[in-house]
């Protein structure tokens, strides 16, 4: 995903001074500080009539504020004497003050959301806290097996470190008049080693794209085993790929090949996405890409606002007879070191995670977020207010998902970044001849990945 820079920092404080408030957000009288909104409580309660007495802070993007606002209003009704102040700031953001100063620094909330793959390198620094996340899955229910998806991820060495978030895989967005004008049925499955070099576009040089079609042969770039010994596929020679695995190099040579040869900008580190994006538009020569349900927006604008636009799941591609098939990934939210030792923040902050991904509330959330919550059933959604567009998104989600495979997520594979998309990238520059010499670049990348593991 691309990080979002948050320049402006607004605080919102939520303060509950009295025994019962109002679900609802609702403006009161009294001074409010610039850049903050005070919302209280029902006048006249009694303030020592049990709940949580602490104070935290939470991290939220801009456009997620208004349903953690609403959550935190449902908090503060349970907890009177509790405090909430949620800090408007882009999680990347956060991750850089962690990275560049410490979890003490109050600038870092309490509660922040993170990725998947942060979760071993925080948990190595000593950032994040454990939680007791299986009694809170209990709480607000909608697991059959918690520690079989997200909930089980985030568990390192025992230690819950972050609640599952929402679920993240890639998708299908197929731009239908785009597909009518060039004869593509997008009423089943399409392979695609038959379509032209344009008809589908995908920035396989970038893992995060190239590890949909990998996946689909059972192509290990990097793993670990129990005793510690990393292995890869990739310092194999040629010949002793499977037969799919070398099928597969041959497909991705020929689609450079092609582009090398029409002269797209497909194999342009920086240029790449500006020539998928304007190929895309209705009107264009490409059909099909893949992305995340965060990109709908994004598409909708290419495609006529949304006229044009029709949403599968992954494996509606297939690549010489194997469905694509991407990543179980997700975001959690944490708890920062730093409040461990208190049990009050603890538990106050517990509760505020529960109820951001409260499934009551999930369509609050994919509205202000793009999320979706992996304790929610498909059903669910399909019957909620959200639009048609936002229902076929989730259902397309939520089949790529359930064939997708597990992330890996020991920090030793962030090498595999760099590694995967500088060999690929090397084509143009060194131009192979044939899939062997192509190949022979990949291997003396990741052979030199190997040595410094």
């Amino acid at each position: 995903m691309k990080r979002k820079k948050e320049k402006n920092m607004k605080k919102i404080k939520f303060l509950a001074l009295l025994a019962a408030m109002a679900l609802s957000v609702t403006g009161c009288g009294g001074d409010k500080a610039d850049g903050e909104i005070v919302v209280e409580g029902q006048q006249g309660a009694n303030p020592g009539a049990g709940g949580i007495d602490a104070t935290i802070t939470v991290q939220a993007e801009k456009t997620w504020m208004p349903h953690y606002e609403a959550a935190a209003a449902r908090v503060l009704a349970e907890n009177p004497n509790a405090s909430i102040e949620i800090i408007e700031m882009g999680s990347f953001d956060v991750f850089d003050l962690i990275d560049s100063t410490d979890i003490t620094n109050e600038d870092i909330a309490d509660v922040f959301a993170l990725p998947l793959d942060r979760v071993y390198g925080m948990a190595q620094n000593e950032v994040l806290a454990a939680m007791d996340a299986p009694a809170m899955a209990a709480r607000i229910g909608g697991w059959d097996d918690f520690d079989a998806g997200l909930g089980g991820a985030f568990n390192i060495d025992g230690s819950y470190l972050a609640f599952p978030l929402n679920i993240e895989t890639l998708i299908v967005y197929a731009n239908k008049a785009n597909a009518a004008k060039n004869g593509i049925d997008l009423t089943t499955p399409v392979e695609f080693s038959d379509l032209g070099y344009e008809e589908m576009l995908s920035v396989v040089h970038d893992a995060w794209f190239g590890v949909a079609f990998t996946n689909s042969i059972a192509l290990n770039l990097l793993d670990v085993e129990p005793d510690g010994t990393f292995k890869t596929d990739l310092t194999k020679n040629f010949s002793e790929l499977t037969p799919a695995q070398q099928q597969f190099f041959t497909s991705l040579f020929d689609y450079w090949k092609a582009h090398y040869a029409g002269a797209t900008d497909l194999w342009d580190k920086d240029a790449a996405w500006g020539y998928v994006d304007a190929s895309f538009m209705s009107g264009g020569p490409t059909s099909l890409r893949i992305d995340g349900p965060w990109a709908a927006p994004a598409m909708a604008e290419k495609t006529n606002g949304g006229a044009d636009l029709e949403i599968l799941p992954l494996d509606f591609i297939t690549l010489n007879g194997n469905p694509l098939r991407h990543w179980k990934s997700g975001w959690g939210l944490a708890i920062n070191a730093r409040i461990e030792e208190d049990p009050a923040k603890m538990a106050l902050a517990e509760e505020m995670i529960e109820e951001i991904v409260n499934p009551a509330y999930a369509e609050s959330l994919f509205n202000v977020s793009g999320k979706i919550l992996e304790n929610v059933p498909v059903e669910v959604y399909q019957v909620s207010g959200l639009d048609d567009m936002s229902k076929e998104i989730i259902a397309a989600t939520l089949e790529s998902y359930n064939e997708a495979v597990s992330r890996p997520l020991f920090t030793e594979w962030g090498q595999v970044w760099g590694t995967w998309q500088n060999a690929l990238l090397s084509w143009s520059a060194t131009q192979p001849k044939n899939v062997e010499e192509a190949y022979k670049e990949v291997q003396a990348s990741f052979e030199a990945m190997m040595s410094s593991i």
